[in-house]
């Protein structure tokens, strides 16, 4: 028997610290840490995102012209025409500034959903793990909440207008016409950047003492 209690004792010994913390802490103290988390991080990216200039001046998320259209753009600029390629970039970052701030309400449904295997699993899991929770959750409702946003705000600054301008002045633009769509592209653009900033917040709550600014987030992913 000592040879087996020995392995056994070794075994345990093995169990690392901070899983044993982890399961020390009472479903609803994981579950309320997760919601207290998407609430931080999603407040904090949503003011980041969801302001004017929040895309335009962030070189990490800033919605350029489409690949397609990237050549061509190029081409204008050469012909002096790079204020029109430029009011375009505006227009497209406006547009995803203005929906933004529609997710808050569509996470926080998601995290109504989550169950406590999910909630177990994103608490263990990588830097981003509840970002990427929210990814496979949210994308089809954020997809069908901002379309008419966007649409309505790429509408409202002449972004449409100045890309058929685009399409039509430029060099072979002419062939890229019908064969692209604009409010797709900025909604896919849009839900990038937002996702982009939200894992660098949970991140930094995961990560750094400092970011978590409650004593729930402490308690939570200080025993992480």
């Amino acid at each position: 028997m000592r040879p087996f209690l020995l392995v056994i004792t070794l075994a345990l010994s093995c169990i690392p610290n901070s899983l044993a913390q982890i399961e020390a802490l009472s479903d609803s103290t994981i579950i309320s840490g997760l919601k207290e988390t998407l609430e931080v991080s999603t407040t904090k990216a949503i003011a980041l995102t969801g302001r004017h200039d929040g895309f335009l001046k962030n070189e990490a998320i800033r919605i350029l012209l489409p690949p397609k259209l990237q050549a061509v753009g190029k081409g204008m600029r050469l012909l002096g025409m790079g204020e029109e390629v430029d009011d375009l970039e505006i227009g497209m970052n406006r547009a995803a500034e203005a929906a933004t701030p529609q997710a808050k309400e569509i996470f926080l449904t998601a995290v109504k959903r989550m169950t406590f295997h999910d909630a177990r699993l994103i608490l263990t899991g990588g830097d981003t793990a509840a970002t990427d929770y929210f990814r496979n959750k949210s994308t089809g409702d954020l997809t069908t909440a901002f379309s008419p946003i966007v649409h309505r705000s790429l509408d409202k600054v002449g972004v449409v207008r100045q890309y058929q301008r685009v399409i039509k002045n430029a060099p072979g633009g002419s062939v890229l016409a019908g064969e692209f769509d604009l409010d797709k592209y900025v909604v896919e653009k849009t839900l990038e950047g937002l996702f982009y900033t939200l894992g660098a917040e949970e991140s930094k709550i995961r990560r750094d003492p400092a970011a978590q600014t409650t004593e729930l987030l402490k308690e939570v992913f200080g025993h992480k």
